[in-house]
């Protein structure tokens, strides 16, 4: 018979078991106490199965300093700074900072507070592109678990963006993620403990592909095991379409509806385009989060109803919030044109003639006109891509295989691959497969010939001598390596792409000895090994990227990367942006980044495309400060465009002009200027000006001196590592610095990989390439606060030691300094335990101790000064003496007045950022006494006590 527990014990009590004190943490499994040291690591936490250990565990208290292995004074201010930065579970206003990887900026602050202050969450996220709503939304999921609002994680997100969202939750946000798409699922269901169970329900934490979860096979066993928080990333994807509710993001809308339809999950929706020009898909984005605000346009939505589940920001009104500099790129953007080679230019009309004629023919089936339609597009828009694209497509000349009517395949799949489609989770770079023979008609035996002579001319124009277009984009690409620049040259096909690298290799090898130029494509495997070879490619001084879009989407490359060539011009403006921002946004170094448009002065092609859409969009771009998608007609509009090149007679520059000023074009400037001035007042509305700054600053403070500031931690490497024989020094660029560790060398490196010394380093901003930022939860950082408390613990070197004592003229009565440890427990919707490091400064007042004031400023300054102004040196025992006098003077409660004023500022902010859960406000409880980590004492040079 198992034997019960003598002693129950809540988290944050103090314990001994097996030799060794630790500390008890929540644990959701009965009978079970999870313990981690008191002084160590959360990866050393061990598990007590209690009635099989029913004596392993006893009462413990914290041991004060001995005062017979004091040591150096300025070794207080290290083992402060070290306790403080190994804290994990810091007792601030935002229970989760503590275990963040990255240093959030002040404004991603704002939906963390709206989200604390919603029960359930049901927030949208509408921040610019590069804003960081990655992070705000996965800040927003961590506080919640590290609270215990909820207990499971899910980010519903395209294929392609999985690994990303994995690799961000873990090693930012400590939140380990399984990804859940087809490739994927065998794996996951052999790490099953049983074939009972459901692998949505076995993995705690998921990222899932919304394309595989979405269909009838998947849904409901995702929907019946969901996670209690989910996010949507690139929310619009998801929004109800107009018209069609039966296609792929019909779809998806239903599946999160579903998921909204449990009125206690919390549902963060993410995406910098909302609003997509259709209302009626807007506002159903809108009812997710709550019902109410699906609604018929014309009727309005309350801003004060709306407003606490909506936030929308340009970055412009960021760049310099509460005071910080988030230093977002400025975007230089320029085109370049080219003018077609004598045989290009004459292969291109001859290829046009025959499309026309192709596209003509009398008496030809409507529907087997589309599908020539079609096919003529793909060889002209293959044409002016590159020779090697232009053979690719004439040599496919197959008819269609698929059992989807033809009509349906022209407009249904065509479309998407000719005219990249903005619906799209992820763009398709394959040469059209629109075939040059229909069903029923074959070519005869002169268009034939017609076409192996255009095959024959295309493979002979390689190269920059006969493509223009080559050469104008490598004097584009080497004036930016010149300038210092790593761009990323962007194809609409696979084998421009190649082409394009191959080339550009070979062209600028000479005028760049050191360059190394790779081709990324939608057929160079999956994404985990695309980006394997776009970090490989960052590892070389001079380098450019060619890639399809198929990383202009959510693939984030501005630390690598900082320069974007449109060697061929997107068809849709939305496809622009998207390239241009995966360099244009936060973390990137580069104060500007440069974006060049190449097109052919001498191809109609290219000039109603530019003139119509891709300048449009950049006017309004520079207007407003934010990209606004096109509107929703674009497509016809590319669509009449296209036709006003292809159907009528040969080159007419007159016919040209008119197609620019047509009345569908006017009507689409029209709409898109409307529609940006409606997302500029939208912006303005949704800014979130009822979160206000000072509420914002407020929660900041009370945080910094709980977790530290990247000043903090920068004070506290370059002070300690002098301490085991390294060194730190600035270096010419402002805020990089080069670290040794000395000692610690080895111990980091098993931690942080293999860095090479000196290590390029930066503590605040963002760092340039090459240097690691160092944050408080950096490995290099934790094995540097590790190695202080260890040695402080030894007690054997006087370097890093508990106690000390000092003759000083900063004081004018003895004065000790203590360095304490809180323990709180925090009772809401679970029992969370909580921790802080406080300093106080006391002085005898008759029988009784003063603390001074201000607690924290006042203890602070004589740790931090008071070795400064040494009066004469004390002995060993004069030292032990006065330290025993400050240890004698804690008698019963010495420490009832800090940790009433930390409770109840701890538990002000708690109850001022969280909304009443089922009407009970958190309560903080104490554990008692406080752990003295140390102590210091100040002895003016006369002695006077």
């Amino acid at each position: 018979m198992l034997a019960s527990p003598k002693t129950e014990y809540v988290p944050g009590a103090l314990v001994r078991a097996r030799g060794r004190d630790w500390i008890v943490l929540p644990n959701e499994e009965p009978g079970v106490l999870l313990l981690r040291p008191i002084d160590g690591l959360d990866a050393e936490s061990v598990g007590i199965f209690r009635s099989l250990e029913p004596d392993a565990v006893e009462p413990s208290r914290y041991l004060p300093p001995d005062p017979e292995k004091a040591g150096d004074f300025t070794g207080g201010l290290l083992l402060r700074d070290a306790v403080r930065l190994g804290l994990r579970s810091g007792a601030g206003p935002f229970r989760s900072m503590g275990r963040l990887s990255v240093a959030p900026r002040p404004y991603q602050f704002v939906p963390l507070i709206m989200a604390l202050r919603m029960d359930p969450v049901r927030l949208l996220i509408a921040d610019d592109v590069g804003v960081g709503k990655t992070i705000e939304a996965s800040m927003i999921a961590l506080e919640l678990l590290d609270r215990g609002l909820i207990n499971r994680v899910g980010v519903l997100c395209a294929p392609h963006l999985c690994e990303q969202w994995e690799e961000e939750l873990r090693t930012k946000f400590n939140i380990d993620a399984a990804i859940i798409q087809s490739s994927r699922i065998g794996r996951l269901e052999r790490g099953l403990p049983r074939r009972d169970i459901s692998l949505y329900q076995y993995y705690r934490h998921l990222v899932v592909s919304i394309d595989f979860v979405k269909s009838e096979r998947n849904r409901r066993m995702f929907l019946d095991n969901a996670p209690d928080f989910i996010i949507v990333d690139e929310a619009h994807t998801a929004a109800r379409p107009s018209g069609d509710r039966s296609g792929t993001q019909h779809q998806r809308y239903a599946l999160i509806r579903e998921l909204a339809n449990n009125d206690s999950r919390h549902i963060v929706l993410t995406t910098a385009t909302p609003h997509s020009g259709i209302e009626e898909s807007f506002r159903s984005l809108l009812g997710l989060l709550d019902e109410s605000f699906d609604v018929s346009d014309e009727v309005d939505i309350p801003h004060a109803t709306l407003a606490p589940h909506f936030v929308q920001r340009k970055r412009v009104d960021l760049e310099n919030w509460l005071g910080v500099d988030t230093p977002f790129p400025e975007r230089e953007a320029s085109e370049r044109s080219y003018t077609l080679s004598g045989e290009y230019l004459r292969l291109y009309e001859d290829i046009l003639e025959y499309c026309r004629g192709y596209v003509s023919g009398d008496g030809m089936a409507q529907q087997r006109r589309r599908v020539r339609y079609w096919a003529a597009l793909s060889i002209l828009r293959c044409v002016l891509s590159s020779p090697r694209a232009a053979r690719a497509v004439l040599e496919n000349r197959k008819p269609p295989s698929s059992d989807m009517p033809v009509e349906d395949i022209a407009d249904e799949v065509f479309s998407q691959q000719i005219l990249d489609s903005s619906d799209e989770d992820q763009a398709t770079d394959y040469v059209p497969t629109a075939a040059l023979d229909d069903q029923d008609t074959a070519l005869d035996a002169t268009e034939r010939r017609l076409l192996d002579g255009f095959l024959k001319r295309a493979e002979a124009l390689e190269g920059e001598e006969r493509d223009a277009k080559l050469g104008e984009a490598s004097r584009s690409v080497s004036d930016l390596l010149a300038e210092g620049y790593r761009p990323i040259v962007y194809c609409r096909f696979i084998q421009t792409a190649r082409y394009v690298a191959e080339h550009l290799q070979r062209i600028l090898q000479k005028r760049h000895p050191q360059l190394q130029v790779k081709a990324v494509t939608g057929d160079d495997g999956d994404s985990e090994q695309r980006k394997e070879t776009v970090l490989g490619l960052a590892e070389e001084p001079v380098r450019v990227l060619v890639a399809t879009d198929c990383l202009s989407e959510g693939v984030n490359l501005q630390e690598h990367y900082d320069a974007v060539v449109h060697y061929d011009l997107p068809w849709n403006p939305n496809r622009l942006e998207q390239r241009e921002g995966r360099v244009d946004r936060f973390g990137q170094a580069k104060p500007t980044v440069k974006t060049v448009l190449i097109y052919g002065s001498d191809n109609e092609m290219d000039l109603v495309v530019l003139d119509v859409l891709l300048r449009k969009a950049r006017t309004i771009r520079q207007r407003l400060g934010i990209s606004v998608p096109v509107p929703v007609d674009s497509e016809q509009v590319v669509n009449a465009l296209v036709d006003s090149v292809l159907l009528r007679g040969r080159r007419q520059a007159r016919q040209l002009t008119l197609a620019l000023e047509d009345a569908s074009v006017s009507r689409l400037h029209q709409a898109w200027d409307q529609m940006a001035d409606k997302e500029e007042r939208t912006r303005a509305y949704f800014a979130q000006h009822g979160i206000e700054p000072d509420d914002v600053a407020r929660e900041l403070a009370e945080m910094e001196p709980v977790l530290g500031s990247p000043q903090d931690v920068q004070r506290f490497i370059a002070n300690v590592i002098q301490r085991f024989n390294g060194d730190i020094r600035e270096t010419r660029s402002n805020g990089v610095f080069l670290f040794e560790p000395g000692d610690l060398r080895d111990r980091i490196v098993a931690r942080a990989g293999k860095p090479l010394f000196p290590w390029s380093i930066a503590f605040d901003g963002v760092a340039p390439p090459g240097v690691t930022l160092l944050g408080r939860n950096n490995p290099a950082v934790a094995t540097a606060a590790e190695a202080v408390l260890a040695q402080a613990l030894r007690g054997q070197d006087g370097r890093f030691a508990r106690s000390s004592a000092i003759f000083t003229n900063a004081v004018e009565l003895r004065t000790a300094v203590l360095v304490l440890r809180l323990r709180y427990l925090i009772e809401g919707a679970s029992s969370q335990f909580a921790e802080e490091v406080v300093t106080g400064a006391f002085q005898r007042e008759g029988d009784v101790i003063r603390w001074l004031a201000p607690l924290q400023e006042q203890s602070l300054k004589l740790l931090s000064e008071g070795d400064s102004q040494l009066a004469a040196n004390i002995s060993p025992a004069e030292r032990r003496d006065h330290i025993l006098w400050a240890l004698d003077m804690l008698g019963d409660g010495w420490y009832k007045e800090i940790v009433s004023e930390r409770t109840a500022a701890l538990e002000a902010a708690h109850n001022r950022l969280t909304k009443t859960i089922k009407g009970e406000p958190a309560k903080v409880k104490p554990h008692e006494p406080p752990d003295v980590i140390g102590c210091y004492v100040l002895v003016p040079a006369g002695g006077k006590s």
